[in-house]
C-alpha cells in the first residue's frame, strides 16, 4: 500500500469509523475519485457531530441530575 493509503487507514481508523467505512474510502482512493472520497469523509465527519451532539446532551442532562441532588443535600 502507498503512504497516502496508509495515513487514510490510520487517520479513519483513529476517528473511529468502521472497517466498512474504511474500505469504501480506500476504493475511493485508489479509483482517483478524490471527489467522491472528499464528500464521503465529510459525511463520516457528519456521523461523528451528531454522536457528539448527542453525547453532549447526555452529558447536560447528568450535570442536571447532579444540580439537582445537590439541591438533596442542602435541605
Amino acid at each position: 500500500m502507498s503512504e497516502q493509503t496508509d495515513d487514510l487507514l490510520t487517520g479513519m481508523a483513529d476517528a473511529g469509523c468502521t472497517k466498512e467505512e474504511i474500505k469504501r474510502a480506500v476504493c475511493f482512493l485508489k479509483a482517483g475519485s478524490f471527489n467522491e472520497l472528499t464528500k464521503f469523509l465529510r459525511q463520516c465527519r457528519c456521523a461523528l457531530m451528531e454522536q457528539m451532539h448527542e453525547s453532549q446532551k447526555r452529558v447536560d442532562r447528568m450535570d442536571y441530575l447532579i444540580r439537582q441532588t445537590e439541591k438533596f443535600s442542602v435541605k
